[in-house]
């Protein structure tokens, strides 16, 4: 019996692993260019408007960027999050299930606030994992030169620890602002996703319960995309910063780029990130679906 239970949790962690990874990994491959226009607005500060690179909208960044760089400029940084795609989703997934029991509080179900708080703390855990990678993607996302000359990941990753080590000024640069980012985010996805999900009385046909996790799911990624935007604005500035510069903590920074931006500015990014999240969570859900099914058919018993 403690055999068979064994085998069950190893071919469980396999199948959440292998779904979760890959469809981790197309969606990044597919939405990337998105996540690279919403860090390159991010970036950009309100003084360089006579900048004759500085964007107007998606539109203009993209073909300032396919003019400037060349296409495949828009996968840039995408190494990093590639490389972390598959534990970043074990460690989200199966962290928040832990917390949630631990959230329970001797409840026989869970509630909105246990989804929320297994969430929020399913954030924290998944941003430390995530941050050095975040780190190097933002550098590499940040450069404006032509792929041709631009430094490789494994360069850009040499120079950060060479200069500035692992530390709060290195590879750990911006955490604070990375938790909380996550945390937020995952905090609201998992509370508002589950919580309706459970309300949602389920449909007769396979096709329209899937549509309706996915409305579901879209939802709760364009709603948190709204609720994190000002920490992920603030861990960009951070994190692209370089020696001397004024963005120095998650509040801090924020309070900058509000002071000498304006209130807007902390929503930088937001279209181009809810356009990425919308479509990729639509993405991530049916390709784990499909990967889901065939590997609990091929790993059957």
């Amino acid at each position: 019996m403690a055999q068979r239970t064994r085998d069950s949790l190893l071919k469980e962690a396999v199948i959440q692993i292998g779904s979760g990874g890959s469809a981790g990994f197309i969606e990044v491959c597919i939405m990337h260019p998105m996540d690279l226009v919403k860090t390159r607005f991010q970036l950009q500060v309100k003084t360089a408007t006579s900048d004759p690179l500085y964007y107007t909208g998606i539109r203009d960044c993209m073909t300032k960027m396919y003019r400037t760089e060349g296409l495949t400029a828009f996968w840039k940084g995408i190494l990093p999050p590639i490389v972390v795609e598959t534990p970043k989703r074990a460690v989200k997934f199966f962290t928040f299930e832990q917390y949630k029991q631990f959230f329970l509080f001797g409840a026989s179900a869970p509630t909105p606030v246990t989804f929320s708080c297994a969430g929020f703390f399913a954030g924290v855990t998944e941003a430390i994992l995530v941050n050095p990678f975040e780190m190097v993607k933002v550098n590499l996302q940040s450069n404006r030169k032509h792929v041709n000359e631009s430094p490789s990941t494994l360069a850009v990753t040499k120079e950060i620890i060479s200069k500035h080590g692992f530390g709060s000024n290195g590879l750990n640069k911006g955490l604070s602002a990375t938790i909380m980012r996550n945390a937020v985010f995952n905090s609201f996805y998992f509370g508002f996703y589950h919580s309706v999900k459970g309300y949602v009385p389920p449909a007769k046909e396979p096709w329209l319960e899937f549509l309706t996790k996915v409305a579901i799911g879209f939802v709760s990624g364009t709603v948190a995309s709204c609720l994190n935007i000002p920490f992920d604005v603030a861990k960009s500035r951070i994190q692209g910063s370089r020696e001397g510069s004024q963005y120095r903590g998650t509040l801090n920074t924020m309070y900058i780029v509000y002071k000498q931006e304006g209130f807007k500015a902390l929503y930088k990014g937001l279209v181009p990130k809810v356009l990425r999240l919308g479509p990729g969570g639509a993405i991530m859900l049916v390709v784990y679906d499909y990967m889901h099914a065939f590997l609990m058919t091929t790993l059957k018993d």
